[in-house]
């Protein structure tokens, strides 16, 4: 080794604050025989200063880019060196040290997810012998909260959740030893200092502490084997829990919920467990056993014992414990499992996340509450995966995987996407990231709309922007539209000709192509977007469309023939009304019409009358519609009782059958193309007449993804496009995901479909922020 000594000033860019980060830094320079310093950086960055040999700093650097910590992700490293001495003299040359953070107004680095407990942490709950032993709330820099507890960067303690709790001696002696694997974990706790357990009941005043710590957890145990619905607060919000495989005790869940049909999420206590319970693929294992442990959509167990859980349905959403309250609930043979896990709210509210409001919404659903102390900063539901044709498919990206980023192409100013106005998100564009938020739901109130402001305030806070635009949906009428609105326009610091920042409204499904675009990086491609519903530019609901996109702008080259909703939102609860705009068969429709809709026979002639008038009865081309339609014909979903419901149980009566290939009634226009629906529902209510409801149900999915994949496949060919891609609610569906698939490789084009982002309402704020960035005059590629 020679003896040229160098100084080196590195900035290192990612997720690099909160996942043991400086830590790392420190073992490794000591490894290095290197002094200096790191600290974090109100940016969420890492700033280190190296001192020592050339060889130890080239070292460090390897180390740096080849092995960081298990949860860090490295996006760039920035190193100034010069020589030693002519440096000024660190403070301490012998030691390698970590300083106080630098504060900022908000950061520009990445804000790590929370992540389910490591095994270490897991053994220490187990161990007898260790003073962790048997603390839910035990965990290290590999594991355990991290954005649902920040409050604003840098990550330090002080400036989280934890701030509540000072260590004590013995997690202070922990924190500050650089070869412990707490060094400087800012969520560390134990029994004596950290946040502390209760079971508690409601009661006619409020509620009753009934048991602390280890024994609120057995109590929690007895009642969940004895039937009790309990809610539990665990990272990022609270679930109701009770037993999956009682059908009495989850039909008591569902009528004190107001959930009739909608599937329940459940916990399993192991992977062996969960597979006893459903088919599970290697893909899905890992999923399932992966540190964010999202819910996975598996296909259930032909046994009927999850009939309760996920009625009508030949899946189930099936996750594994993820935090170390789960694993003590599951530690002893009382509660076996599996446990339904649902999200704790009322319909159409977000989810509890205090005691004293888990005690004033839900005192009348729940029997007891197993809560804790520490504050819940950013509620943030569980992730829901699927395998769709052999590849992920988010159904909800939210914790686990929020807020990492997403690409955003080109750099671009601040700006904010709303999302639309069912399953929201909302996105934070910085540089040339965005940033989705988390799971919000549906936008049905003020308490959601509440919970949609706050989401904003706080991540523009915490990235440290000020939005200059804020993109919507093209409806006006959303609530979220409303907001984008208000919001642009109480901007006074953000110049703009109209003062504020610049409202940019997005229509829905180019939104949803963008976003597939933009995925993939690509700049042009013909992409299907089907879904339920999605404001079009002629005042019409659109919903099964092919478009020609891009960035910023597209062009409709083909889709679904038009048809009409009669009795507008009644026609989507009762979509056996929708029948009567695709069938030219009065009787069976007048039949239908009376067996699944509250109307009287003197009433149902009242629909076709307004059909005939155009009255009330709104234009569509909504995939998602034809296929609830189809649903009603064959008296699978005669009534939604929530969203998607028909189609997604369409799709289970359909799963095994093998579909029969339809004539596909193609239509052309001066170059448009459409699918005939009331021409393909008329042949698939003559094969009503000869094959079982499987049957049908599998040709209709087949003969609507074979209709329009050959569709786009045309209109690629002519317009010379290379890929062509599939997005919205449907693409979630498998059997139309892959049918649409293998028609376009057959016909030899690319076909892209959504890794990162859902393919549902989802994933629109992050297409808004796309469309939205590529339309501003400034940006490269975008309007001039």
């Amino acid at each position: 080794m020679t003896d040229t000594r160098t100084r080196a000033q590195i900035q290192v860019t990612g997720v690099v604050q909160g996942v043991g980060f400086r830590p790392f830094v420190v073992r490794r320079a000591g490894a290095h025989d290197l002094a200096g310093t790191v600290r974090n950086t109100g940016d969420a960055g890492v700033e280190i200063v190296l001192d020592g040999h050339d060889e130890s700093v080239e070292a460090f650097l390897t180390d740096l880019h080849d092995s960081p910590p298990p949860l860090a992700r490295v996006e760039s490293v920035s190193v100034d060196r010069h020589p030693a001495a002519a440096a000024p003299p660190l403070e301490q040359p012998d030691q390698f040290r970590i300083l106080d953070s630098v504060e900022s107004e908000g950061g520009t680095g990445t804000i790590p997810p929370d992540t389910g407990i490591c095994e270490q942490c897991l053994s220490d709950i187990r161990d007898p012998e260790s003073r962790y032993h048997g603390y839910w709330a035990t965990s290290c820099v590999d594991c355990g909260p991290r954005y649902t507890v920040i409050r604003e960067l840098p990550y330090d303690r002080p400036r989280t959740a934890m701030d509540a709790f000072p260590m004590c001696e013995d997690c202070a002696s922990e924190y500050e030893r650089p070869t412990d694997r707490r060094f400087h974990a800012q969520t560390i706790a134990c029994p004596t200092c950290g946040p502390t357990l209760k079971l508690a009941v409601p009661t006619d005043e409020g509620r009753r502490i009934e048991q602390t710590e280890s024994a609120a957890i057995r109590a929690t145990r007895e009642r969940l084997a004895a039937g009790d619905i309990v809610a539990i607060k665990g990272i990022g919000g609270t679930h109701l829990a009770c037993s999956a495989t009682e059908q009495a005790v989850v039909d008591r869940l569902r009528t004190l919920t107001g959930r009739p049909a909608k599937p329940f999420a459940i916990m399993a206590r192991s992977i062996d467990q969960a597979r006893e319970l459903a088919t599970v693929s290697e893909t899905e294992a890992s999923l399932l056993e992966a540190v964010r442990r999202p819910i996975v959509v598996l296909d259930r167990a032909d046994d009927g014992a999850l009939d309760a859980v996920a009625p009508g349905l030949h899946t189930v959403g099936v996750m594994l414990p993820y935090a170390g309250l789960h694993h003590r609930l599951f530690d002893e043979e009382s509660v076996e499992g599996p446990l339904v896990m649902t999200s704790a709210n009322r319909p159409g509210e977000p989810m509890c996340i205090t005691v004293d409001s888990i005690f004033a919404e839900l005192s009348s659903v729940i029997d007891a509450a197993l809560v804790h102390d520490r504050e819940i900063v950013a509620r943030c539901d569980d992730s829901v995966v699927r395998e769709v044709d052999g590849s992920r498919t988010f159904l909800r990206r939210s914790r686990g995987w929020v807020p990492q980023p997403l690409p955003r192409r080109e750099r671009g100013p601040p700006g904010l996407a709303v999302g639309a106005e069912f399953d929201n998100t909302v996105a934070v564009l910085r540089d040339d990231e965005v940033i989705p938020s988390q799971h919000l739901g549906d936008l049905a109130g003020p308490a959601s709309e509440a919970f949609l402001e706050e989401t904003v305030e706080h991540l523009t806070n915490l990235l440290g922007v000020e939005p200059t635009f804020v993109a919507c949906d093209m409806h006006p009428d959303f609530l979220s539209s409303q907001f984008a609105r208000e919001y642009a326009a109480s901007r006074p610091g953000v110049e703009n000709a109209d003062g504020g920042a610049q409202p940019i409204p997005v229509q829905h499904h180019h939104a949803h192509a963008a976003a597939l675009l933009a995925e993939h990086d690509r700049e042009q491609g013909i992409v299907i977007v089907a879904d339920g519903t999605g404001y079009g530019p002629d005042d019409t609901i659109w919903g099964g469309e092919v478009l020609d996109s891009t960035r910023v702008d597209f062009t409709r080259v083909g889709g679904l023939s038009q048809f009409r909703l009669p009795g507008g939102e009644a026609a989507i609860e009762y979509p056996s009304r929708i029948l009567a705009s695709l069938l030219d068969e009065p009787e069976r429709i007048d039949t239908l019409l009376t067996a699944q809709t509250p109307l009287d026979t003197t009433r149902v002639a009242g629909v076709r009358e307004s059909l005939a008038a155009g009255v009330n009865a709104p234009i569509t081309t909504s995939a998602g519609r034809f296929l609830d339609a189809i649903s009603a014909l064959l008296g699978v979903c005669p009534q939604r009782q929530y969203e998607g419901q028909p189609a997604i149980e369409l799709e289970a009566v359909a799963a095994g059958a093998t579909p029969r290939e339809l004539t596909l009634p193609l239509r052309q226009d001066s170059g448009y193309t459409t699918l005939d629906v009331q021409e393909l529902a008329q042949q698939l209510s003559v094969l009503a007449d000869s094959e079982p409801p499987p049957v049908v149900a599998a040709t209709a999915q087949d003969a609507l993804a074979r209709g329009l994949a050959r569709i786009a496949v045309a209109a690629a060919a002519r317009l010379d496009r290379e890929v062509i891609g599939f997005s919205g609610g449907v693409a979630s569906n498998e059997a139309i995901t892959r049918r649409i698939r293998r028609t376009v490789e057959a016909a030899g084009f690319q076909f892209l479909a959504h890794q990162n982002v859902p393919p549902g309402d989802g994933g629109l704020s992050y297409g808004q922020g796309i469309v939205a960035t590529a339309r501003l005059p400034d940006t490269p590629g975008g309007d001039r």
